[in-house]
């Protein structure tokens, strides 16, 4: 599937709505969990794509987006990378909170479609990067990750790197729903908020999130 199908495809299985704790973003989002599913598992199979992860506005990335629009001065100026952005809500609410620069990183072909059309959306510029950042240095002044602690590889890897990237003097900032594989040391609450959730995507219809950022010294 090219760029263009992906961007069709996204267009045609989505809505555009805002999520409830960001009602200034609006994004191209999934308005019932199966239907989408069941329409990529013949790309899945074939081509061993990822779930379609980047039509939902995870608790995460909305505490993360909310709190960067209510704090701008911690983006502001500054070069941020979105990582894991799936529907790029971070990547577009630091946009909209001034930063100089700001890229999402995603290996789904269907999220790098999603981003696009979700910046356009809210007329804001978002460099998109369609590659596996962990483990890079970078350019960037502040990383952001939402909901990346779910499952325990990916959370052991990625914490090494966010780890190592705040030791640089990167500013990490992580929203979390209390997902099993976060970090136990390291990291110190900045804000807080009550996340309205799916009973499709979650195992309840609120989530308690906390927007996390990483010691320099851990």
């Amino acid at each position: 599937m090219n760029d263009l199908d992906a961007a069709s495809f996204v267009r045609r299985e989505t809505v555009v709505a805002s999520p409830p704790l960001v009602p200034e973003i609006r994004l191209h989002l999934a308005s019932e969990v199966v239907p989408l599913w069941q329409a990529t598992e013949t790309d899945l199979a074939r081509q061993g794509l990822p779930p379609p992860y980047w039509a939902f506005a995870w608790p995460g990335g909305q505490a993360l987006a909310r709190h960067l629009l209510d704090h701008p001065e911690l983006v502001r100026g500054a070069r941020v990378l979105d990582f894991a952005a799936g529907s790029g809500i971070g990547a577009i609410a630091a946009a909209k909170a001034g930063a100089a620069s700001v890229a999402a990183a995603e290996i789904d072909r269907f999220a790098i479609a999603a981003i696009h059309l979700n910046s356009v959306l809210n007329d804001v510029a978002v460099e998109t990067i369609e590659n596996d950042v962990v483990g890079q240095s970078g350019p960037w002044d502040v990383i952001l990750a939402g909901d990346v602690c779910y499952e325990r590889p990916m959370a052991e890897r990625v914490s090494g790197w966010l780890a190592d990237m705040a030791h640089r003097q990167t500013r990490v900032l992580m929203g979390d729903p209390g997902r099993n594989y976060l970090p136990g040391s390291g990291l110190t609450e900045i804000a807080r908020y009550s996340v309205p959730t799916s009973l499709d995507l979650e195992d309840r219809t609120m989530r308690e999130t906390i927007v996390w950022l990483w010691h320099a010294d851990r």
